[in-house]
């Protein structure tokens, strides 16, 4: 094998920074955008063939790449604490904007917009969490709230806790939404009797409970969709 090429040294529209200059930020691959964050690769490779090893290892799937720590990151020559926060950081940035853009859209008309809404904020989480989201009299977001982090439980404190968030927004509707961080889209037990719990009890309160939508990692299960809300 000859010796490697440094990134200085390689044609001017193979480098990532000036690739990104003269042809804009749309003309490069994750591989690319990530090797400008790390500036340098290892011995034998660049950043780029550095960063297109590590994807490859996440399946090309930067959502997967999001959710490796420090440590893992750090198990790859050339890859040292450093880098790999400005890695993970990067990221989190992706995730954060996703989400800003998603509150902008501020009208939830079916699962699939709860889904959207919580997706950049639940999409990472190692343990299950519970969130309500408050709708006005045009269906459009009052609030979002966290109900439970670490498992559900049907409790009347737990419903009264929904409730009472909803009555104080002066909510005319809400959907409740959690996410299964095992990826499986079979609502349990508990979820069935959250959502029938619940129901009953916004009814009373002239409150429509719209929908209770169970997150994965790209799919949800939505109790409205089945006829089940």
């Amino acid at each position: 094998m000859g010796e490697k090429l440094a990134i200085n040294r390689w044609a001017e529209e193979d480098r990532p920074r000036e690739k990104m200059a003269h042809h804009g930020v749309a003309a490069l691959s994750n591989a690319e955008l990530l090797a400008i964050l790390i500036g340098s690769g290892n011995t034998e490779d660049s950043a780029v063939e550095l960063m297109r090893k590590i994807l490859s290892d996440y399946h090309n799937n930067l959502n997967e790449l999001g959710k490796c720590s420090i440590d893992d990151l750090c198990h790859y020559k050339g890859i040292g604490p450093a880098k790999a926060i400005s890695i993970l950081a990067a990221s989190e940035l992706g995730k954060r904007r996703k989400e800003e853009e998603v509150k902008e859209r501020k009208k939830i008309l079916s699962s699939c917009d709860v889904y959207q809404y919580f997706y950049p904020l639940m999409c990472d989480l190692p343990t299950e969490e519970c969130w309500v989201l408050l709708l006005n009299q045009a269906s459009k977001v009052i609030d979002r709230v966290k109900i439970s982090a670490g498992g559900l439980a049907a409790t009347a404190v737990d419903i009264r806790c929904i409730l009472r968030e909803a009555l104080m927004k002066r909510a005319v509707s809400m959907a409740l939404c959690h996410n299964h961080p095992s990826g499986s889209l079979r609502p349990s037990r508990e979820d069935d009797c959250l959502t029938e719990h619940l129901d009953k009890a916004a009814k009373i309160m002239n409150i429509r409970l719209i929908d209770h939508v169970i997150l994965t990692d790209g799919k949800y299960y939505s109790y409205a969709d089945e006829g089940r809300i």
